[in-house]
């Protein structure tokens, strides 16, 4: 029997209001603590896409993909710009403590398990094990629409 996988594609526009399509990404998540970590995680991811992916630009979309399997919990998140250079991939805070960026990217690393670049960087796949996923108080399952 095939592993249980499952994914779902969303196209949004280019736009820094993330309410609706935050709502819609983190619907399999069942576990409030986690819901908060993986939440800020893909806010700040989106918010780059927006910003620095897209350039602000409302005629650009963005393209999301979640996706289920039985052991992890995956997002790409893919913007239409020119993608970020790979030394600037980084987890780590910036060394100027007022710099204008960089606090997001950290923010990103230390929200996921995992955290991968497309060789031309503009998209960006991040992903939590389910093992990692703590549930409310007991052993459930974290995810529910698997």
């Amino acid at each position: 029997m095939a592993p249980n996988f499952r994914w779902a594609d969303f196209i949004i526009p280019s736009t820094l209001q993330l309410s609706p399509i935050l709502k819609r990404l983190l619907e399999p998540v069942g576990c409030n603590e986690t819901i908060c970590r993986i939440e800020l995680g893909l806010h700040e991811a989106l918010v780059n896409a927006v910003r620095h992916g897209n350039l602000e630009d409302p005629n650009k979309q963005l393209r999301i993909r979640r996706i289920l399997t039985p052991n992890w919990l995956v997002w790409q998140i893919q913007d239409q710009g020119i993608g970020i250079p790979v030394q600037q991939r980084v987890g780590s805070l910036p060394p100027e403590l007022d710099a204008n960026s960089g606090r997001g990217l950290f923010l990103i690393y230390q929200c996921f398990d995992d955290v991968r670049w497309s060789r031309r960087g503009n998209r960006l796949q991040l992903a939590c094990r389910r093992s990692s996923l703590i549930t409310d108080g007991d052993n459930q399952d974290p995810l529910f629409h698997v």
